[in-house]
């Protein structure tokens, strides 16, 4: 068995899965939260395999949880082993032979899985300026797991290394060179992970390389960014410098003129904190509508909100604009995927985002799309010029594979 240990450590959370990656079983997950507060959450599901050898194994799923103070994430690495050690599986019987870290930024320096030694901490660490959010949390991550598994290889997986096969053109902004050489000023995107899963599974759902393939890969969740991949090879994205660029999201705004920053700070008492909160956490959907979750700007709409419904139609005019430009640098285009919360689940943005690609030869089956399943398939019709399907992502098990490709 080649079992690796995933580690997506955020600032006051930690999230694990144990996966058997030869034969791409999930074994154990957990999400540890609240670590620093007065009382933290433990979660801990233990995943069975109750029917195998089917297509679709049937899977038992036995959860336990509790609540207790953790101070630190080195401690919240002594909570998940506990949480092994009581209820399973044993990691003597299944031994990891790496962890996995989830890093979000690595720049323009890491472009691969990269083994992490104490060069690449220092690396990372330089990243934190790019990444103030995310890179600390990743790399307390880093250090609590090395002190926990000190004999282990340890790899980092960056979001952003999918992306860094971007030409030139597509990375560049259009500001002073110098400024921007200076400050790292440059498009790196993000979901890189979620991306080169769902266009690698894409491709071998359908049967053909990936080098043969001009593919779209929508990633819809709360954050949302689409990909323009080509020959497997990510070409353009819609995030950039940070993940606040392109579509609409939960709370993002995704694209706006940035001269309105220049405004607000000249008319409000909006200073640059001020205006980080409002474009990443009060815009989107939630500055809308009130409410920042697909499911309910969805309801909203049903019942003929005014705000929910310009939401939506904002929200699918940013998916629709981002299309077309992307299937013009493509010069064409031969797979959609829909992927993540809103695009595995929400039946009407998929058939409203490519409704207006008629002219393409793009057709949805509604009963296709409409049909509720945690299974790759195809919503076009059998006719349809482009195949547009529903992939489930699974970055714990890309990130597992890139990690056992590294060592």
């Amino acid at each position: 068995m080649s079992a690796v240990l995933v580690i997506n450590s955020g600032s006051s959370s930690l999230k694990y899965s144990l996966l058997d990656v030869a034969n791409e079983v999930e074994l154990a997950s957990g999400l540890i939260e609240r670590i620093g507060q007065a009382t933290g959450t433990v979660g801990h599901t233990v995943h069975t395999v109750a029917v195998p050898g089917e297509p679709t194994p049937t899977v038992l799923q036995v959860r336990h949880s509790d609540e207790r103070p953790i101070a630190d994430h080195d401690e919240a690495f002594a909570v998940m082993l506990q949480q092994f050690a009581d209820h399973g599986p044993s990691l003597d019987e299944h031994p990891p032979v790496a962890v996995g870290h989830r890093v979000v930024h690595g720049g323009a320096r890491f472009y691969e899985p990269t083994v992490i030694t104490s060069l690449v901490e220092i690396n990372i660490e330089d990243l934190i300026v790019l990444a103030p959010l995310h890179n600390p949390a990743n790399l307390a991550g880093i250090r609590a797991a090395k002190a926990a598994f000190p004999d282990m290889p340890h790899v980092a997986v960056f979001d952003t290394a999918f992306h860094q096969s971007l030409p030139p053109a597509a990375y560049t902004y259009a500001i002073d060179a110098d400024t921007a050489r200076e400050h790292r000023i440059r498009r790196y995107g993000f979901h890189g992970t979620s991306h080169k899963y769902v266009s690698e599974a894409a491709a071998a759902f359908l049967g053909r390389p990936t080098s043969e393939l001009r593919q779209l890969v929508f990633h819809l969740g709360n954050g949302a960014s689409v990909t323009a991949v080509d020959g497997g090879r990510s070409v353009e994205t819609s995030m950039g410098f940070t993940p606040l660029e392109g579509l609409v999201m939960g709370t993002r705004s995704g694209d706006l003129d940035p001269a309105i920053l220049i405004h607000l700070e000249r008319r409000t008492d909006l200073d640059a904190h001020g205006l980080d909160d409002l474009l990443n956490k009060r815009s989107g959907l939630l500055g809308l509508a009130g409410r920042g979750d697909m499911r309910d700007i969805l309801a909203g709409r049903a019942e003929g909100d005014s705000a929910a419904t310009l939401a939506y139609d904002v929200y699918i005019h940013r998916l629709r604009a981002y299309a077309g430009a992307y299937i013009a640098q493509l010069g064409g285009v031969d797979v959609f995927s829909f992927t993540a919360g809103v695009g595995e689940n929400a039946a009407d943005v998929r058939a409203d985002a490519v409704a207006t690609l008629g002219f393409l030869g793009v057709q949805i089956d509604l009963q296709r799309n409409a049909e509720r399943s945690s299974s790759i398939r195809r919503i076009s019709t059998d006719d349809s010029a482009v195949d547009v399907l529903v992939v489930p992502t699974d970055e714990e098990l890309e990130i597992a594979r890139q990690t056992l490709s590294a060592i």
